[in-house]
């Protein structure tokens, strides 16, 4: 019996009616569009590899532990798997919309929490996937491990004949629970044995907790209030969403005329699209404050591959207050720099492991009011979230045809009406805007400036602008 963790946990006691905690993406490929049963059939070949896609959530009597994934008796992947198609003109627009409408219907509690869409209708005879997991099950970098699995690394690789598979039956209530103090057991234990091997290091031991500790006061510090704009407050339960897209040889370009690393770069643009944002939403981008949570892997390299959350997180105010595209990389560079030493990813971390030792029903009551309160009194802390993720540099195949782009999608919750993805696939870097469809259904404006800062970037590059500036 496989338990989940206190943070894959979390991402099912969030959801509420009105936040929806799946993660998906678009992959657009090639043409033409494969027959919708070769997919399933693609699919089912692959299923073994993804045992989690064959098994749903369920809870633990009364709360006593945390809730436990048991294979789905009635697993049918036909359910899945959805075939739809754009109408008429099928452009960009009308697959912003499709995707809105897809991300603003939850998972099934009742089933394994995925789906697939095939989508045809794209222009130049291209086709779409469209995929949605439920976060308890992956974060960002298992997201990217998940697709690699689902499709292929050669063009024309097989489908083979799937395994079979019988589905174990669920364990009854008391065993879930006596599973479940086990388990908690078992996390205490662990801890309690490995403190010995802590204590012959103890100037390590005392560096470790005093980072942790400076990273909580860093944290801190970063969670007053913002002054108020438009792109905070009450979310409804429907989504808009948009995508854009660029070279990553451009944002080289970038690096090398003006230094700084690839994820500086990319954060200068994102905080240039959110200025121009919020100058046509009428708020004053030079008296804003626009703090982003950034949500940085501690999975290990041993880890990939492992489908659950491994996740701690950053809090980074981007500059939207300067005019200026390199006064903004700049900014970037220099506020990035510091973060890194402010071990707020650690005490992130550590905060995580500790919950994974406190009561499930404690941390799920937590969660819970702290959402209710949140429909009443949305928090004014965090403004926005924005997430990069690295993908594979070298070309992924659906049926025989080339994906060409993947856009991201993230969810958003009470009081960010406004989220970012962002992921690198062979060679190029998508943007993906998540919006509350009745606050923020102009997120288009967002996602384009995006690739319009790193053109602009660029272009800045090849003039020379501030010649050395990255010396």
């Amino acid at each position: 019996m496989e338990r989940l963790s206190t943070l894959d946990a979390e991402f099912l006691h969030m959801e509420d009616g009105i936040v929806h905690m799946h993660i998906a993406g678009v992959s657009v490929f090639e043409g033409p569009c494969p027959p919708a049963d070769r997919l399933v059939a693609l699919l089912d070949a692959k299923l073994h590899l993804i045992p989690r896609y064959r098994q749903r959530v369920r809870t633990v009597p009364f709360e006593l532990g945390r809730p436990v994934w048991v294979d789905d008796p009635h697993f049918n992947l036909e359910y899945h798997v959805r075939h739809t198609a754009l109408p008429s003109p099928g452009d960009e627009e009308t697959l912003r919309r499709l995707m809105g409408r897809l991300m603003s219907q939850p998972l099934d509690r009742n089933r394994p929490l995925w789906e697939t869409w095939l989508v045809e209708g794209l222009p130049e005879g291209r086709w779409a996937l469209i995929s949605k997991v439920h976060h308890c099950m992956v974060d960002g970098i298992s997201g990217v491990d998940l697709l690699s699995v689902l499709l292929d690394l050669e063009r024309d690789a097989p489908i083979p004949e799937p395994p079979p598979w019988t589905p174990s039956p669920e364990p009854w209530g008391p065993a879930k629970v006596v599973d479940a103090w086990a388990g908690l057991a078992g996390d205490v234990s662990s801890q309690v044995v490995s403190l010995p091997g802590k204590l012959r290091d103890p100037a390590g031991f005392a560096r470790t907790l005093g980072d942790a500790g400076s990273g909580l006061v860093a944290l801190g510090r970063h969670l007053g209030n913002t002054p108020l704009l438009s792109i905070e407050g009450a979310i409804g339960p429907h989504r808009s969403w948009a995508g854009s897209s660029c070279t990553i040889d451009d944002i080289r370009t970038i690096r090398k005329a003006f230094g700084g690393t690839l994820n500086d770069v990319v954060l200068a643009a994102v905080s240039g699209a959110y200025r121009g944002y919020l100058e046509s939403r009428g708020d004053d981008p030079d008296a804003a404050v626009v703090r982003t949570l950034v949500p940085v892997s501690v999975r290990a390299a041993d880890a990939r591959g492992v489908l659950d959350n491994r996740v701690s997180s950053i809090l980074f105010e981007m500059p939207v207050h300067l005019a200026d595209p390199l006064d903004r990389l700049e900014a970037v560079r220099a506020t990035m720099g510091e973060l890194k030493g402010s071990h707020m990813a650690e005490a992130g971390e550590l905060v995580t492991s500790l919950g994974n030792l406190a009561p499930p029903f404690v941390v799920g009551t937590v969660t819970r009011l702290g959402t209710r309160l949140m429909h009443q009194l949305p928090q004014r802390s965090i403004n926005t979230v924005t997430t990069n993720v690295p993908g594979p540099q070298f070309p992924l195949y659906c049926c025989g045809r080339e994906m060409l782009t993947y856009y991201p999608f993230v969810p958003i919750s009470h009081g960010l009406r406004v989220g970012t993805a962002i992921l690198s696939y062979n060679g190029r870097l998508a943007f993906g805007v998540t919006g509350d469809f009745d606050s923020a259904s102009d997120v288009a404006v967002l996602a384009d400036g995006m690739s319009g800062g790193i053109s602009d970037l660029r272009d800045l590059a090849g003039s020379g602008a501030r010649e050395g500036a990255g010396a």
